[in-house]
């Protein structure tokens, strides 16, 4: 999910941090999320390159509209719009199939589309799955919203890639995990100049926040290629109804941590 949706949320309400410089922080440590965890997934053959570099066009320009927006709307707004991504990212998250669809051929189609096609290694069973990407023009406009929302909000959008990868285009929770976190490096560096360039980067934030994001990122992605996959969704669930809850008490100005 990257480390923004995480952050904004620690930095505003236990820091105490300005909310648009918590955001600019945040994107700078969604940055360095995804260069740490980039590594293992790509030697894992998790990550669909193909499909991250077509869909990325949508995202980057998403994230651009998503900066021009954030400049004029209030805190509370932000944390409001917060909460309800959130909660629609978990309510298609624990609607999804219980069980992880899984195709042993990979359906003939005509056109450029079959190359974003492909597999990847499942430990447990002990060989390559197949799959197909489904509805490419809806998981387009899905990632135009993620990347407008991830400027926006600072959270890296992967707590929406993945739901809409998920549900839209039928990807394994895996491989769209890994191809998220492929994709929100280059949805934030789109973003993050802007806010450089408006004032909302401090380094003196920004920097141990970043640091902190690549020690972890590389712990979570040798993890996730060995963790069971319905306890991996069971737990994004969990964590975006906790956030979401959270954001919507600072939306009224309930703050539960002085």
């Amino acid at each position: 999910m990257a480390s923004g949706v995480f952050l904004v949320p620690i930095l505003v309400i236990f820091g105490g941090i300005n909310l648009h410089l918590a955001i600019g922080a945040s994107i700078v440590s969604v940055i360095a999320c995804s260069c740490g965890s980039a590594a293992p997934f790509l030697k894992g053959r998790l990550t669909n390159i193909r499909l991250a570099v077509v869909l990325e066009i949508a995202t980057t320009a998403g994230a651009l509209c998503g900066f021009l927006v954030s400049g004029v709307l209030s805190n509370a707004v932000l944390y409001a719009i917060f909460s309800a991504v959130l909660l629609i990212s978990a309510y298609q998250m624990f609607a999804r199939r219980r069980v992880e669809m899984v195709r042993n051929s990979i359906p003939a189609r005509q056109g450029w589309a079959r190359r974003l096609d492909s597999s990847y290694p499942d430990q447990g069973l002990g060989r390559n799955i197949p799959y197909s990407v489904d509805r490419l023009g809806l998981g387009l406009a899905l990632m135009y919203v993620a990347g407008l929302l991830s400027a926006l909000l600072g959270i890296g959008s992967g707590v929406l890639k993945i739901p809409a990868m998920d549900a839209a285009l039928h990807l394994p929770l895996k491989v769209s995990s890994a191809t998220s976190n492929f994709m929100i490096g280059v949805t934030a560096a789109a973003s993050a100049t802007a806010y450089l360039v408006r004032g909302d980067i401090n380094t003196t934030i920004a920097g141990p926040v970043a640091v902190g994001s690549v020690v972890g990122a590389i712990a979570g992605a040798k993890l996730l290629v060995w963790l069971p996959t319905e306890k991996l969704r069971l737990s994004f669930v969990i964590v975006l109804l906790l956030l979401a809850a959270q954001m919507l008490l600072a939306s009224l100005g309930i703050n539960l941590v002085r």
